[in-house]
């Protein structure tokens, strides 16, 4: 396979301010594919995001006995029956510390240094393992593309993740193509040459290029563990690549006015972002708000996965549809 390294497409660079990534975070994040931002979210955000990960939770109990949005919660099947471990669209959730969260300068910092001006909110939920859930997550890659911008994840811990639990492991240099998971997985088991395990504290932030190969082990008896995923791509890169069009890029873009108004109202005294979006894609607020807190997929860009029936990536194979 080639070895495609970023290359960015016409992705205009942010003027320097608080919250950025350095440019040596920067060159590490591009050469690894991950990055690891010790206590990140701290203090009352923090503790708000933990009480909203439970009320989330909760939520997705009682929609399933309700029957009702059980889209927005995923289910998987164990050995003792189905449980939980996805929440997605978090921000229509009824708790506005998702929209704090995005809206920070923290967060918002990371977005512009890594996706330019122009960053986009793409995804946005909650995965997590229910205590003495501790089912493994087999090696894979979040999706596959040609790489000409970056796209990644900002994977917030709203629990401590550590090895003897199950802790993600990450393959670093993994990112640069289409990775064949299953060889992967039958020649080295969970330690191929180099792998790291991303043990995470509470309010600790792991950015992970969505190309880099991840996963972690099945454990047994082990305690509540919840990670907030918000996924970041740039406005031109979706409009070179798709799988979405301007119509889908504008509706998503409006959260980060959305969050940045939140934030500042939760948090008046606290350093704000400047948002330096470009007037093509400045957005225009439809004044419905709850549509714009839920903003859905009918396409994603396809990831590499070990499982039933799946055939290793090849070059020619990489698709943004």
């Amino acid at each position: 396979m080639i070895n495609t390294p970023i290359a960015p497409l016409q992705v205009t660079a942010p003027p320097a301010q608080a919250y950025h990534l350095t440019p040596e975070q920067i060159e590490f994040f591009d050469r690894e594919g991950y990055l690891i931002i010790r206590n990140c979210i701290t203090g009352d955000l923090l503790t708000r995001l933990q009480a909203a990960g439970a009320a989330w939770i909760q939520q997705g109990l009682n929609a399933a006995a309700e029957d009702a949005e059980k889209e927005d919660y995923h289910y998987a099947k164990r050995k003792h029956g189905e449980v939980m471990f996805r929440v997605n669209y978090v921000h229509s959730k009824k708790e506005s510390v998702s929209l704090d969260l995005l809206g920070s300068p923290q967060v918002m910092g990371i977005a512009e240094s890594l996706c330019g001006i122009n960053f986009v909110p793409t995804y946005e939920s909650m995965v997590f393992k229910q205590e003495n859930d501790g089912e493994k997550i087999m090696w894979h890659q979040d999706a596959v593309h040609p790489r000409n911008a970056r796209i990644f994840n900002l994977d917030l811990y709203l629990d401590a993740s550590t090895a003897d639990a199950g802790a993600l492991r990450v393959v670093p240099k993994s990112q640069t193509q289409g990775a064949d998971v299953c060889a992967l997985q039958e020649a080295y088991g969970w330690n191929p040459p180099g792998t790291i395990i991303a043990e995470m504290q509470p309010g600790d932030v792991l950015l992970h290029d969505v190309m880099v190969v991840h996963g972690s082990p099945e454990t047994e008896g082990k305690a509540l563990r919840r990670t907030i995923y918000y996924e970041f791509r740039a406005a031109e890169q979706i409009m070179s690549e798709g799988p979405w069009d301007a119509d889908w890029v504008d509706k998503r873009i409006r959260l980060v006015p959305l969050g940045l108004e939140s934030y500042k109202q939760s948090y008046p005294d606290a350093p704000q972002f400047t948002w330096n979006v470009s007037d093509e894609f400045r957005p225009i607020s439809s004044g419905d708000r709850e549509t714009e807190l839920r903003v859905v997929h009918k396409v994603h860009t396809e990831g590499a996965w070990c499982s039933a029936g799946s055939v290793p990536l090849k070059t020619e194979d990489i698709i943004t549809s």
